[in-house]
Protein backbone atom coordinates (compact mmCIF):
# COMPACT_ATOMS: atom_id res chain seq x y z
CA UNK A 1 0.00 0.00 0.00
CA UNK A 2 2.87 2.36 0.82
CA UNK A 3 4.27 1.68 -2.64
CA UNK A 4 0.97 2.72 -4.23
CA UNK A 5 0.81 5.94 -2.20
CA UNK A 6 4.41 6.68 -3.06
CA UNK A 7 3.71 6.15 -6.78
CA UNK A 8 0.64 8.39 -6.62
CA UNK A 9 2.60 11.09 -4.77
CA UNK A 10 5.42 10.94 -7.30
CA UNK A 11 2.93 11.06 -10.17
CA UNK A 12 1.18 14.05 -8.60
CA UNK A 13 4.47 15.87 -8.08
CA UNK A 14 5.46 15.20 -11.69
CA UNK A 15 2.10 16.51 -12.90
CA UNK A 16 2.46 19.66 -10.80
CA UNK A 17 5.97 20.07 -12.12
CA UNK A 18 4.76 19.81 -15.74
CA UNK A 19 1.93 22.29 -15.11
CA UNK A 20 4.30 24.80 -13.52
CA UNK A 21 6.95 24.30 -16.20
CA UNK A 22 4.42 24.98 -18.95
CA UNK A 23 3.14 28.03 -17.07
CA UNK A 24 6.50 29.64 -16.45
CA UNK A 25 7.89 29.00 -19.91
CA UNK A 26 5.23 31.01 -21.77
CA UNK A 27 6.37 34.51 -22.59
CA UNK A 28 4.66 37.66 -23.75
CA UNK A 29 3.92 37.98 -27.46
CA UNK A 30 3.65 41.76 -27.24
CA UNK A 31 6.09 43.84 -29.28
CA UNK A 32 8.59 45.73 -27.14
CA UNK A 33 10.45 48.93 -27.86
CA UNK A 34 7.78 50.42 -30.12
CA UNK A 35 8.08 54.19 -30.11
CA UNK A 36 4.87 56.18 -29.56
CA UNK A 37 3.47 57.62 -32.78
CA UNK A 38 3.74 61.39 -33.04
CA UNK A 39 0.39 63.10 -32.52
CA UNK A 40 -0.74 64.67 -35.78
CA UNK A 41 -1.84 68.28 -35.86
CA UNK A 42 -5.28 67.44 -37.22
CA UNK A 43 -7.77 70.24 -37.59
CA UNK A 44 -11.37 69.95 -36.49
CA UNK A 45 -12.30 69.61 -40.17
CA UNK A 46 -11.83 65.83 -39.82
CA UNK A 47 -14.64 65.86 -37.27
CA UNK A 48 -16.83 68.02 -39.48
CA UNK A 49 -16.25 65.66 -42.39
CA UNK A 50 -17.40 62.64 -40.37
CA UNK A 51 -20.41 64.62 -39.17
CA UNK A 52 -21.28 65.55 -42.76
CA UNK A 53 -20.85 61.93 -43.92
CA UNK A 54 -23.41 60.74 -41.37
CA UNK A 55 -26.04 63.06 -42.82
CA UNK A 56 -26.30 61.02 -46.01
CA UNK A 57 -28.92 58.30 -45.53
CA UNK A 58 -27.00 55.56 -47.27
CA UNK A 59 -29.26 52.87 -45.87
CA UNK A 60 -29.13 49.43 -47.44
CA UNK A 61 -32.12 47.09 -47.53
CA UNK A 62 -32.49 43.44 -48.46
CA UNK A 63 -35.18 44.65 -50.86
CA UNK A 64 -32.99 46.68 -53.22
CA UNK A 65 -36.02 48.57 -54.54
CA UNK A 66 -36.09 50.45 -51.21
CA UNK A 67 -32.57 51.81 -51.73
CA UNK A 68 -32.48 55.61 -52.15
CA UNK A 69 -29.83 55.81 -54.86
CA UNK A 70 -29.78 59.62 -54.72
CA UNK A 71 -28.29 59.46 -51.21
CA UNK A 72 -25.51 57.16 -52.42
CA UNK A 73 -24.79 59.45 -55.37
CA UNK A 74 -24.68 62.48 -53.09
CA UNK A 75 -22.31 60.69 -50.73
CA UNK A 76 -19.93 59.89 -53.58
CA UNK A 77 -20.13 63.53 -54.68
CA UNK A 78 -19.36 64.60 -51.12
CA UNK A 79 -16.20 62.45 -51.17
CA UNK A 80 -15.10 64.03 -54.45
CA UNK A 81 -15.41 67.54 -53.00
CA UNK A 82 -13.95 66.71 -49.58
CA UNK A 83 -10.88 64.76 -50.76
CA UNK A 84 -9.63 66.54 -53.91
CA UNK A 85 -6.05 65.22 -53.76
CA UNK A 86 -7.22 61.61 -53.52
CA UNK A 87 -9.42 62.06 -56.56
CA UNK A 88 -6.67 63.88 -58.46
CA UNK A 89 -3.77 61.50 -57.73
CA UNK A 90 -5.36 58.11 -57.18
CA UNK A 91 -7.14 56.03 -59.79
CA UNK A 92 -10.80 55.58 -58.89
CA UNK A 93 -13.28 53.07 -60.26
CA UNK A 94 -16.97 52.65 -59.54
CA UNK A 95 -18.15 49.06 -59.43
CA UNK A 96 -21.83 48.22 -59.82
CA UNK A 97 -22.61 51.90 -59.62
CA UNK A 98 -21.79 52.66 -56.00
CA UNK A 99 -18.87 50.56 -54.74
CA UNK A 100 -15.55 52.44 -54.88
CA UNK A 101 -12.04 51.18 -55.60
CA UNK A 102 -9.03 53.50 -55.39
CA UNK A 103 -5.46 52.59 -56.38
CA UNK A 104 -2.49 54.48 -54.93
CA UNK A 105 0.71 53.57 -56.75
CA UNK A 106 3.73 53.00 -54.52
CA UNK A 107 7.42 53.52 -55.25
CA UNK A 108 8.39 49.85 -55.28
CA UNK A 109 6.29 47.89 -57.75
CA UNK A 110 7.98 44.63 -56.73
CA UNK A 111 6.14 44.74 -53.40
CA UNK A 112 2.66 43.30 -53.16
CA UNK A 113 0.01 45.98 -52.59
CA UNK A 114 -2.05 46.20 -49.42
CA UNK A 115 -5.78 46.87 -49.24
CA UNK A 116 -7.67 48.98 -46.70
CA UNK A 117 -11.40 48.53 -46.81
CA UNK A 118 -14.68 49.53 -45.22
CA UNK A 119 -18.31 50.15 -46.15
CA UNK A 120 -20.40 53.28 -46.19
CA UNK A 121 -23.88 51.77 -46.16
CA UNK A 122 -25.68 51.65 -42.83
CA UNK A 123 -28.58 49.73 -41.31
CA UNK A 124 -31.99 51.37 -40.96
CA UNK A 125 -33.08 52.89 -37.69
CA UNK A 126 -35.75 50.62 -36.22
CA UNK A 127 -39.11 52.32 -36.54
CA UNK A 128 -40.27 53.74 -33.24
CA UNK A 129 -36.80 53.97 -31.69
CA UNK A 130 -35.96 57.44 -32.98
CA UNK A 131 -37.21 58.96 -29.72
CA UNK A 132 -34.61 56.88 -27.84
CA UNK A 133 -31.73 58.72 -29.54
CA UNK A 134 -30.22 61.69 -27.71
CA UNK A 135 -29.54 63.19 -31.14
CA UNK A 136 -31.28 62.31 -34.38
CA UNK A 137 -29.52 59.39 -36.13
CA UNK A 138 -28.86 61.22 -39.41
CA UNK A 139 -28.29 64.73 -38.07
CA UNK A 140 -24.54 64.25 -37.55
CA UNK A 141 -24.68 66.32 -34.37
CA UNK A 142 -21.42 67.12 -32.60
CA UNK A 143 -22.25 67.36 -28.90
CA UNK A 144 -20.75 66.51 -25.51
CA UNK A 145 -17.45 65.65 -27.19
CA UNK A 146 -19.02 63.08 -29.54
CA UNK A 147 -20.19 62.81 -33.12
CA UNK A 148 -23.62 61.16 -33.04
CA UNK A 149 -25.27 59.25 -35.83
CA UNK A 150 -25.74 56.05 -37.77
CA UNK A 151 -22.39 55.01 -39.23
CA UNK A 152 -20.12 56.67 -36.69
CA UNK A 153 -19.12 53.18 -35.55
CA UNK A 154 -20.39 50.99 -38.40
CA UNK A 155 -18.71 51.85 -40.69
CA UNK A 156 -18.33 55.37 -42.04
CA UNK A 157 -15.75 55.75 -39.28
CA UNK A 158 -13.43 53.50 -41.33
CA UNK A 159 -14.22 55.02 -44.72
CA UNK A 160 -13.77 58.60 -43.59
CA UNK A 161 -10.84 57.69 -41.31
CA UNK A 162 -8.92 56.08 -44.18
CA UNK A 163 -9.68 58.91 -46.60
CA UNK A 164 -8.67 61.58 -44.08
CA UNK A 165 -5.37 59.75 -43.51
CA UNK A 166 -4.58 59.40 -47.21
CA UNK A 167 -5.53 63.02 -47.94
CA UNK A 168 -3.28 64.11 -45.06
CA UNK A 169 -0.35 62.10 -46.45
CA UNK A 170 -0.90 63.46 -49.95
CA UNK A 171 -0.75 67.00 -48.57
CA UNK A 172 2.71 66.07 -47.22
CA UNK A 173 3.63 64.81 -50.71
CA UNK A 174 4.08 61.38 -49.20
CA UNK A 175 4.23 58.35 -51.45
CA UNK A 176 4.22 54.85 -49.94
CA UNK A 177 6.79 52.17 -50.72
CA UNK A 178 4.11 49.64 -51.65
CA UNK A 179 0.92 50.37 -53.53
CA UNK A 180 -2.37 50.58 -51.65
CA UNK A 181 -5.91 49.83 -52.71
CA UNK A 182 -8.83 51.46 -50.91
CA UNK A 183 -12.08 49.52 -51.28
CA UNK A 184 -15.41 50.84 -50.00
CA UNK A 185 -18.55 48.76 -50.37
CA UNK A 186 -22.12 50.02 -50.48
CA UNK A 187 -24.07 46.92 -49.41
CA UNK A 188 -22.14 45.19 -46.61
CA UNK A 189 -25.15 45.27 -44.33
CA UNK A 190 -27.12 43.12 -46.80
CA UNK A 191 -24.38 40.65 -47.81
CA UNK A 192 -21.81 42.71 -49.76
CA UNK A 193 -22.44 40.76 -52.95
CA UNK A 194 -22.74 43.78 -55.23
CA UNK A 195 -19.95 45.73 -53.52
CA UNK A 196 -17.05 43.90 -51.89
CA UNK A 197 -17.58 40.61 -53.71
CA UNK A 198 -17.53 42.39 -57.07
CA UNK A 199 -14.42 44.38 -56.15
CA UNK A 200 -12.63 41.21 -55.04
CA UNK A 201 -13.67 39.42 -58.24
CA UNK A 202 -12.35 42.32 -60.30
CA UNK A 203 -8.96 42.18 -58.55
CA UNK A 204 -8.86 38.41 -59.00
CA UNK A 205 -9.56 38.75 -62.72
CA UNK A 206 -6.58 41.12 -62.91
CA UNK A 207 -4.44 38.54 -61.10
CA UNK A 208 -3.77 40.94 -58.21
CA UNK A 209 -2.27 39.31 -55.12
CA UNK A 210 -2.28 41.38 -51.93
CA UNK A 211 0.22 41.47 -49.06
CA UNK A 212 -2.59 42.00 -46.56
CA UNK A 213 -6.19 43.14 -46.28
CA UNK A 214 -7.57 45.12 -43.36
CA UNK A 215 -11.28 45.52 -42.73
CA UNK A 216 -13.48 46.40 -39.77
CA UNK A 217 -14.15 43.69 -37.19
CA UNK A 218 -12.14 43.92 -33.98
CA UNK A 219 -11.88 46.86 -31.62
CA UNK A 220 -10.01 48.05 -28.52
CA UNK A 221 -11.90 46.64 -25.55
CA UNK A 222 -11.07 49.15 -22.83
CA UNK A 223 -12.65 47.18 -19.97
CA UNK A 224 -10.61 44.09 -20.77
CA UNK A 225 -11.54 40.45 -21.14
CA UNK A 226 -10.97 37.20 -19.20
CA UNK A 227 -9.83 38.81 -15.97
CA UNK A 228 -7.47 41.29 -17.67
CA UNK A 229 -8.29 44.90 -16.88
CA UNK A 230 -5.79 46.30 -19.40
CA UNK A 231 -7.37 47.45 -22.69
CA UNK A 232 -7.12 44.75 -25.36
CA UNK A 233 -6.88 45.38 -29.09
CA UNK A 234 -8.78 42.45 -30.61
CA UNK A 235 -7.56 41.81 -34.15
CA UNK A 236 -9.73 39.44 -36.14
CA UNK A 237 -7.68 36.76 -37.91
CA UNK A 238 -10.73 34.72 -38.93
CA UNK A 239 -14.48 35.02 -39.04
CA UNK A 240 -17.34 32.61 -38.63
CA UNK A 241 -19.44 31.44 -41.53
CA UNK A 242 -23.12 32.21 -41.94
CA UNK A 243 -26.25 30.35 -42.87
CA UNK A 244 -29.95 30.55 -42.12
CA UNK A 245 -32.06 27.41 -42.24
CA UNK A 246 -35.79 27.47 -42.81
CA UNK A 247 -37.70 24.76 -40.95
CA UNK A 248 -41.24 24.01 -42.10
CA UNK A 249 -43.61 21.89 -40.02
CA UNK A 250 -46.87 20.69 -41.54
CA UNK A 251 -49.70 19.44 -39.34
CA UNK A 252 -53.44 18.95 -39.39
CA UNK A 253 -55.50 22.11 -39.52
CA UNK A 254 -58.98 22.54 -38.19
CA UNK A 255 -60.82 23.96 -35.23
CA UNK A 256 -58.88 24.62 -32.04
CA UNK A 257 -61.60 22.93 -29.97
CA UNK A 258 -60.47 19.50 -31.21
CA UNK A 259 -56.67 19.68 -31.36
CA UNK A 260 -54.46 16.66 -32.14
CA UNK A 261 -51.94 15.48 -29.50
CA UNK A 262 -49.30 17.68 -31.14
CA UNK A 263 -50.05 20.68 -33.35
CA UNK A 264 -47.72 22.05 -36.01
CA UNK A 265 -46.68 24.75 -33.54
CA UNK A 266 -45.98 22.13 -30.89
CA UNK A 267 -43.95 20.15 -33.39
CA UNK A 268 -41.83 23.19 -34.25
CA UNK A 269 -41.44 24.16 -30.61
CA UNK A 270 -40.14 20.67 -29.83
CA UNK A 271 -37.66 20.86 -32.72
CA UNK A 272 -36.30 24.24 -31.60
CA UNK A 273 -36.09 23.03 -28.02
CA UNK A 274 -34.06 20.00 -29.13
CA UNK A 275 -31.61 22.23 -31.00
CA UNK A 276 -31.10 24.56 -28.07
CA UNK A 277 -30.61 21.66 -25.68
CA UNK A 278 -28.08 20.02 -28.01
CA UNK A 279 -25.62 22.76 -29.04
CA UNK A 280 -22.80 22.12 -31.47
CA UNK A 281 -19.64 20.65 -29.92
CA UNK A 282 -17.20 23.24 -28.56
CA UNK A 283 -13.60 23.41 -29.78
CA UNK A 284 -10.50 25.29 -28.65
CA UNK A 285 -8.54 25.63 -31.85
CA UNK A 286 -7.74 28.03 -34.66
CA UNK A 287 -8.40 31.69 -33.85
CA UNK A 288 -9.59 30.85 -30.32
CA UNK A 289 -6.25 29.16 -29.67
CA UNK A 290 -4.33 32.21 -30.94
CA UNK A 291 -6.34 34.45 -28.61
CA UNK A 292 -5.40 32.36 -25.60
CA UNK A 293 -1.74 32.21 -26.63
CA UNK A 294 -1.56 36.00 -26.71
CA UNK A 295 -3.60 36.62 -23.57
CA UNK A 296 -2.23 33.85 -21.35
CA UNK A 297 1.12 35.56 -20.57
CA UNK A 298 -0.76 38.68 -19.44
CA UNK A 299 -3.20 36.86 -17.13
CA UNK A 300 -3.19 36.27 -13.36
CA UNK A 301 -1.25 33.15 -12.35
CA UNK A 302 -4.22 30.78 -11.92
CA UNK A 303 -5.72 31.59 -15.30
CA UNK A 304 -2.30 31.57 -16.90
CA UNK A 305 -1.72 28.05 -15.55
CA UNK A 306 -4.97 26.83 -17.09
CA UNK A 307 -4.28 28.45 -20.45
CA UNK A 308 -0.73 27.09 -20.54
CA UNK A 309 -2.03 23.55 -19.95
CA UNK A 310 -4.97 23.27 -22.29
CA UNK A 311 -3.96 19.69 -23.07
CA UNK A 312 -5.24 18.79 -19.60
CA UNK A 313 -7.65 21.54 -18.62
CA UNK A 314 -9.45 22.12 -21.94
CA UNK A 315 -12.84 20.87 -20.68
CA UNK A 316 -12.69 23.30 -17.75
CA UNK A 317 -11.74 26.20 -20.02
CA UNK A 318 -14.56 25.39 -22.44
CA UNK A 319 -17.03 25.17 -19.57
CA UNK A 320 -15.96 28.57 -18.28
CA UNK A 321 -16.14 30.18 -21.73
CA UNK A 322 -19.54 28.64 -22.43
CA UNK A 323 -21.07 30.45 -19.44
CA UNK A 324 -21.04 33.80 -21.29
CA UNK A 325 -22.67 34.60 -24.63
CA UNK A 326 -19.46 36.08 -26.05
CA UNK A 327 -17.29 33.20 -24.84
CA UNK A 328 -19.74 30.58 -26.07
CA UNK A 329 -19.79 32.15 -29.53
CA UNK A 330 -15.99 31.87 -29.68
CA UNK A 331 -15.88 28.10 -29.20
CA UNK A 332 -18.84 26.66 -31.12
CA UNK A 333 -21.23 27.14 -34.01
CA UNK A 334 -24.09 29.17 -32.55
CA UNK A 335 -27.82 28.51 -32.93
CA UNK A 336 -30.24 31.46 -32.92
CA UNK A 337 -33.96 31.05 -33.72
CA UNK A 338 -34.91 34.46 -35.08
CA UNK A 339 -38.21 34.28 -37.01
CA UNK A 340 -41.43 32.24 -36.63
CA UNK A 341 -44.52 32.46 -38.83
CA UNK A 342 -47.59 30.57 -37.63
CA UNK A 343 -51.33 30.97 -37.29
CA UNK A 344 -53.84 33.56 -38.40
CA UNK A 345 -56.53 33.30 -35.71
CA UNK A 346 -56.61 32.17 -32.10
CA UNK A 347 -59.23 29.44 -32.68
CA UNK A 348 -57.78 28.01 -35.91
CA UNK A 349 -55.05 25.36 -35.97
CA UNK A 350 -52.30 26.38 -38.37
CA UNK A 351 -51.50 23.87 -41.08
CA UNK A 352 -47.99 25.21 -41.63
CA UNK A 353 -45.40 26.67 -39.28
CA UNK A 354 -42.18 28.23 -40.59
CA UNK A 355 -39.15 29.02 -38.44
CA UNK A 356 -35.89 30.64 -39.50
CA UNK A 357 -32.80 29.77 -37.49
CA UNK A 358 -29.53 31.64 -37.93
CA UNK A 359 -26.18 29.90 -37.48
CA UNK A 360 -22.73 31.47 -37.16
CA UNK A 361 -20.38 28.70 -38.21
CA UNK A 362 -17.11 27.97 -36.43
CA UNK A 363 -14.09 27.40 -38.69
CA UNK A 364 -13.91 23.65 -39.15
CA UNK A 365 -17.68 23.31 -39.59
CA UNK A 366 -19.55 23.99 -42.84
CA UNK A 367 -22.93 25.09 -44.20
CA UNK A 368 -23.72 21.51 -45.24
CA UNK A 369 -22.54 20.19 -41.89
CA UNK A 370 -24.93 22.55 -40.10
CA UNK A 371 -27.91 21.37 -42.16
CA UNK A 372 -26.98 17.73 -41.56
CA UNK A 373 -26.62 18.33 -37.82
CA UNK A 374 -30.03 20.01 -37.61
CA UNK A 375 -31.80 17.21 -39.47
CA UNK A 376 -30.18 14.59 -37.25
CA UNK A 377 -30.92 16.49 -34.03
CA UNK A 378 -34.60 17.26 -34.63
CA UNK A 379 -35.17 13.76 -36.08
CA UNK A 380 -38.60 14.50 -37.48
CA UNK A 381 -39.54 13.63 -41.07
CA UNK A 382 -42.57 15.93 -40.86
CA UNK A 383 -40.26 18.95 -40.63
CA UNK A 384 -38.40 19.95 -43.78
CA UNK A 385 -35.05 21.71 -43.52
CA UNK A 386 -33.75 23.94 -46.30
CA UNK A 387 -30.93 26.43 -46.57
CA UNK A 388 -31.75 30.03 -47.50
CA UNK A 389 -28.74 30.15 -49.78
CA UNK A 390 -28.78 33.86 -50.57
CA UNK A 391 -26.46 34.85 -47.74
CA UNK A 392 -24.59 31.60 -47.11
CA UNK A 393 -20.87 31.86 -46.50
CA UNK A 394 -18.40 29.28 -45.30
CA UNK A 395 -16.13 30.08 -42.33
CA UNK A 396 -12.93 31.88 -43.31
CA UNK A 397 -9.46 30.44 -43.07
CA UNK A 398 -7.32 31.56 -40.12
CA UNK A 399 -4.73 34.19 -41.13
CA UNK A 400 -1.25 33.80 -39.72
CA UNK A 401 0.17 36.20 -37.14
CA UNK A 402 3.77 35.70 -38.31
CA UNK A 403 3.33 37.88 -41.39
CA UNK A 404 4.39 41.33 -42.49
CA UNK A 405 0.78 42.52 -42.41
CA UNK A 406 0.07 41.38 -38.85
CA UNK A 407 3.40 42.74 -37.60
CA UNK A 408 2.67 46.10 -39.21
CA UNK A 409 -0.76 46.14 -37.63
CA UNK A 410 0.59 45.03 -34.24
CA UNK A 411 3.32 47.68 -34.33
CA UNK A 412 0.89 50.42 -35.37
CA UNK A 413 -1.53 49.55 -32.57
CA UNK A 414 1.29 49.63 -30.03
CA UNK A 415 2.58 52.95 -31.32
CA UNK A 416 -0.82 54.66 -31.35
CA UNK A 417 -2.20 53.01 -28.21
CA UNK A 418 0.83 52.21 -26.01
CA UNK A 419 -1.27 50.98 -23.07
CA UNK A 420 -3.03 48.11 -24.89
CA UNK A 421 -2.45 44.38 -25.28
CA UNK A 422 -2.74 43.12 -28.85
CA UNK A 423 -4.51 39.77 -29.30
CA UNK A 424 -5.80 37.90 -32.36
CA UNK A 425 -9.36 36.60 -32.12
CA UNK A 426 -12.30 35.13 -34.01
CA UNK A 427 -14.84 37.60 -35.41
CA UNK A 428 -18.26 36.11 -34.65
CA UNK A 429 -20.10 38.27 -37.19
CA UNK A 430 -19.61 38.53 -40.95
CA UNK A 431 -17.54 41.16 -42.76
CA UNK A 432 -16.85 42.05 -46.37
CA UNK A 433 -13.31 40.74 -45.89
CA UNK A 434 -14.49 37.17 -46.50
CA UNK A 435 -14.70 37.84 -50.24
CA UNK A 436 -10.96 38.47 -50.59
CA UNK A 437 -9.76 34.94 -49.77
CA UNK A 438 -8.73 34.31 -53.40
CA UNK A 439 -6.50 37.37 -53.64
CA UNK A 440 -4.94 37.40 -50.17
CA UNK A 441 -3.88 34.89 -47.52
CA UNK A 442 -3.42 37.52 -44.80
CA UNK A 443 -6.77 39.08 -43.91
CA UNK A 444 -7.23 41.05 -40.69
CA UNK A 445 -10.22 42.77 -39.16
CA UNK A 446 -9.74 45.67 -36.78
CA UNK A 447 -11.21 49.08 -36.06
CA UNK A 448 -8.93 51.37 -33.99
CA UNK A 449 -11.66 52.62 -31.67
CA UNK A 450 -11.73 52.28 -27.88
CA UNK A 451 -15.02 50.73 -26.73
CA UNK A 452 -16.47 49.27 -23.55
CA UNK A 453 -19.34 46.82 -23.09
CA UNK A 454 -21.93 49.59 -23.33
CA UNK A 455 -20.38 50.97 -26.54
CA UNK A 456 -20.53 47.54 -28.18
CA UNK A 457 -24.34 47.82 -28.13
CA UNK A 458 -24.32 51.03 -30.17
CA UNK A 459 -23.60 49.71 -33.70
CA UNK A 460 -27.00 48.76 -35.17
CA UNK A 461 -28.51 50.08 -31.92
CA UNK A 462 -29.42 53.48 -30.51
CA UNK A 463 -27.16 56.45 -29.79
CA UNK A 464 -24.38 55.28 -32.08
CA UNK A 465 -21.52 57.69 -31.55
CA UNK A 466 -17.75 58.16 -31.48
CA UNK A 467 -15.78 60.62 -29.40
CA UNK A 468 -14.00 63.48 -31.14
CA UNK A 469 -10.73 62.37 -29.56
CA UNK A 470 -11.15 58.78 -30.67
CA UNK A 471 -11.89 59.69 -34.27
CA UNK A 472 -8.74 61.79 -34.52
CA UNK A 473 -6.87 58.74 -33.21
CA UNK A 474 -8.46 56.68 -35.99
CA UNK A 475 -6.99 59.03 -38.58
CA UNK A 476 -3.64 59.00 -36.79
CA UNK A 477 -3.70 55.18 -36.80
CA UNK A 478 -4.21 54.87 -40.56
CA UNK A 479 -1.47 57.39 -41.26
CA UNK A 480 0.98 55.32 -39.19
CA UNK A 481 -0.19 52.02 -40.69
CA UNK A 482 0.45 53.24 -44.24
CA UNK A 483 3.86 54.64 -43.30
CA UNK A 484 4.80 51.45 -41.46
CA UNK A 485 3.77 49.05 -44.22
Amino acid sequence: MKTVFRAVAIGLMLLIGVLLFNTFRISSKQLNGVLPAPALALSDSVITHLSDAVKFRTVSYEDRSLMDSTQFEKFIGFLEQTYPLIHARLKRERINGYALLFEWKGKNTSLKPALLMGHYDVVPVVQGTERMWKHQPFAGDIAEGFVYGRGTLDDKVTVIGVLEAIEYLLKQNYRPERSFYLAFGHDEEVSGRHGARSIASLLESRKVQLEYVMDEGGTIKIDGVSGITTPIALVGIAEKGYTTLQLTAVGDGGHSSMPPPQTAIGMMAEAIDKLQKHPFPARLEGAASYLQDYLAPEMPFGTKLAMANRWLLKPIIIDLLSKTNAGNAMVRTSIAPTVIHAGVKDNVLPVEVIAKINFRILPGDSVKGVADYVKKTIDNDRITVETLRQFDSEPSFVSDTATLGFRALHRTVKSCFPDVIVAPYLVVGATDARFYRNVCANIYRFMPVRMNEEDLKRPHGTNERISVTDFKKVVNFYVELVKGS
